[in-house]
């Protein structure tokens, strides 16, 4: 089961924290840029890998941002999917698909089959087209030892019009969710007791996932919104279970461009590799305690 291996990772590091690779051309140093071309990409993602992947259980590198390069930036991904599995890395592949039919199918194989271009351990997907529409990543999941974590409650402030409008039945979307996740997780259960069937849970909304956790005791968080979009060490705690396990907490841009606010940043690449190196260390470090303040007799 992946997410055995991804609950070995959090244990050996102790840390239930992972770095997004998130290459925002804009924002990314200059040393890097050799024209508007993915080769800088190339060298950057895998300096970012390098400095954190002693710190961090997994990477999680976000499609859209190597997409903007057309067909190059695929190839990139792919090869920073092949560097940070080389590393020993859980990679999550966070391109929110999801299609009907045989495009699922497509979608599904793509990114997640051992037998794929990607074969990414994880991939985030949407729901909203309906359960018969997640049914073919759930089941190379299942072939494959593969994990998805379905869109939920996602951090942005918007995603309250449809995670909290009800159902026919008068229950909330993101209940109804959590229950169907629960469910079909049942069947992915590894040996620490966790499915390879998760949520994406916002860090932004804490009181909200205090419930989905009561819901989905079972199932791992991906919890994006840490840091720059306002989640804070205290809002991911409801995340987690007693174990100090079923969640991972993801950065991206405090982690990757905080040398953007630091004058002292020389504009190297070793400059460069400290900074991110420090930023991950710290959200480890910030993290760990919390969770150590609430649950004591977690694992690791």
């Amino acid at each position: 089961m992946v997410t055995d291996q991804l609950i070995e990772g959090i244990k050996d590091k102790k840390n239930p924290c992972i770095v997004g690779i998130d290459p925002e051309w804009h924002k990314m140093p200059e040393c890097y840029k050799y024209g508007l071309t993915a080769r800088g990409v190339v060298e950057w993602a895998t300096n970012v890998i390098d400095a954190v992947a002693d710190i961090v259980p997994a990477v999680k590198p976000q499609m859209a941002f190597f997409e903007v390069f057309g067909a190059d930036g695929v190839r990139v991904h792919q090869q920073v999917v092949q560097y940070a599995h080389d590393k020993g890395l859980v990679v999550i592949d966070d391109s929110k698909r999801n299609d009907i039919g045989n495009t699922a199918k497509a979608y599904a194989y793509a990114h997640l089959a051992k037998s794929g271009p990607i074969n990414a351990d994880f991939m985030t997907v949407s729901p909203f087209l309906g359960t018969d529409s997640l049914q073919p990543f759930i089941d190379i999941a299942v072939r494959d030892e593969k994990g998805i974590f379905v869109l939920v409650r996602t951090s942005n402030p918007g995603s309250a019009e449809i995670s909290e409008a009800a159902n026919a039945q008068g229950e909330k979307i993101q209940n109804w969710l959590a229950s169907y996740i629960h469910t079909v997780g049942r069947d992915c259960i590894g040996k620490y007791n966790y499915s390879d069937i998760g949520a994406v849970v916002g860090a932004t909304f804490p009181k909200e996932a205090q419930l989905l956790r009561s819901i989905m005791k079972d199932s791992f968080f991906l919890v994006p919104g840490f840091g720059a979009q306002g989640g804070g060490v205290k809002d991911v705690i409801p995340c987690f279970n007693e174990d100090g396990l079923g969640a991972v907490v993801s950065s991206s841009r405090d982690v990757l461009y905080k040398h953007l606010e630091m004058e002292e940043y020389d504009g190297t690449p070793a400059m460069y590799a400290e900074i991110v190196r420090n930023q991950a260390k710290a959200m480890q470090e910030a993290v760990y305690q919390e969770l150590s303040n609430y649950y004591p007799n977690k694992v690791y």
